[in-house]
């Protein structure tokens, strides 16, 4: 990784010096320990190694040699990893957006059935007895219109009429309750 440090490559002092060189000798095997700390999150690791250096020319004389300068470096690096580790666990847990997002749409969906099963049970009460009886048998237990018929007692011609002017009059039931029906046949048409 090249680092740059600020203000041109000969211009000056002496502490501007030190601590260029700091950075030249220190930053890359500063940065690749901080990255394997990190589990490869790069752009964190950048900020520590940023910091680290950072601490090390304020409170450090520069002009020691490196080799004895990079424990403290590692050490202040290891212990700014673990201080951001420990500030995150004393916050409540972040959200990330996108799981939040599914979350709140598949809420959301939970909470639109719930409602559309109201409004569908509250039409299904304005409908005739025979009406709301021949849905009962053909959608919600799944009988064909022939068993159905058999359950009922009534002829199936009967049946599919039943089903033909029941769901005719669930439309307007719903429609009234401000429900938008699409179409002019039947979602689901009963089975023969």
């Amino acid at each position: 990784m090249k680092w740059s440090v600020m203000g041109s490559a000969g211009a000056g002092d002496e502490q501007e010096r030190a601590l260029r060189a700091l950075y030249e000798e220190q930053a890359d095997p500063l940065y690749t320990y901080v990255v394997r700390l990190l589990g490869g999150d790069r752009y964190r690791a950048e900020d520590i190694v940023q910091e680290t250096l950072l601490r090390c020319w304020r409170r450090q004389d520069l002009g020691v040699g490196g080799q004895l300068l990079r424990p403290w470096l590692f050490r202040v690096a290891r212990n700014l990893v673990i201080d951001g580790h420990r500030r995150r666990l004393a916050r409540p847990h972040e959200i990330d957006g996108g799981n939040w997002l599914a979350e709140l749409s598949d809420e959301a969906d939970e909470i639109e059935e719930l409602l559309s099963s109201v409004v569908v049970g509250e039409a299904l009460k304005a409908l005739a007895p025979a009406h709301r009886e021949v849905l009962y048998e053909t959608y919600f237990v799944g009988r064909t219109t022939q068993e159905a018929a058999v359950a009922l007692g009534v002829p199936q011609g009967t049946v599919k009429s039943r089903v033909f002017y029941a769901l005719r009059a669930l439309r307007l039931a719903l429609e009234e309750r401000g429900v938008a029906v699409g179409g002019s046949r039947p979602a689901r048409a009963a089975r023969a």
